[in-house]
């Protein structure tokens, strides 16, 4: 199999920033409102949601929307894909 570079570095660009690894360790107990995520951790709204839609793009977290809140919580899919292309990388 070809290592995709491209998706392989948006992948890993989710886990470059200290708020993002933050958010993954609050997600990995579970579904968290934005909530909730906002109050655990020291950013605005805006920051936030940059953070969360560098996450979703990469495809480590999913989310869902219920009423105004949007609900966020990590994709098996997506750490399944990350773990894969790790181990391409280190040739394991």
């Amino acid at each position: 199999m070809t290592l995709d570079t491209k998706e392989t570095a948006e992948i890993f660009k989710a886990f470059c920033d200290e708020n993002r690894v933050r958010i993954l360790t609050l997600l990995k107990d579970g579904e968290k409102c934005a909530c909730k995520l906002l109050e655990e951790i020291d950013v605005t709204q805006p920051t936030l949601s940059h953070h969360m839609k560098i996450l979703y793009d990469s495809g480590v977290i999913s989310c869902r929307k219920e009423g105004k809140w949007t609900h966020y919580s990590i994709s098996k899919e997506g750490s399944a894909l990350a773990i894969e292309r790790l181990k391409q990388l280190l040739g394991e």
